[in-house]
């Protein structure tokens, strides 16, 4: 019998790595590549632009950028490779709401 490997979408690498890496309370993960069809970066199949929203513990007492960097950096394979824009809200757990 010959087995296909599975091989994870860039969404489900995406949630995975900063789920595992900051434990967040709150996370969402949207693949907005439909949104920008014929745009620089869009690619068929998509998977080029996401929009991140997470709330962890991890960003406590870090700025704004600072919070930025961390995701940046942990996603910097992805951003090299198929991912063309990342948006994203990083705030904690007493910062809440969208």
């Amino acid at each position: 019998m010959n087995v296909k490997p599975l091989t994870m979408s860039v969404k489900d690498i995406i949630t995975k790595k900063l789920s595992e890496a900051f434990a967040p309370e709150s996370l969402d993960v949207t693949d907005e590549s439909h949104l920008h069809e014929g745009h620089a970066g869009h690619r068929p199949g998509g998977e080029t632009h996401f929009r991140i929203y997470i709330v962890s513990q991890a960003f406590e007492g870090k700025s704004r950028i600072e919070r930025h960097r961390m995701v940046n950096a942990l996603l910097a394979a992805e951003l090299a490779g198929s991912v063309h824009a990342l948006a994203m809200k990083t705030l904690t757990p007493g910062e809440g709401g969208r």
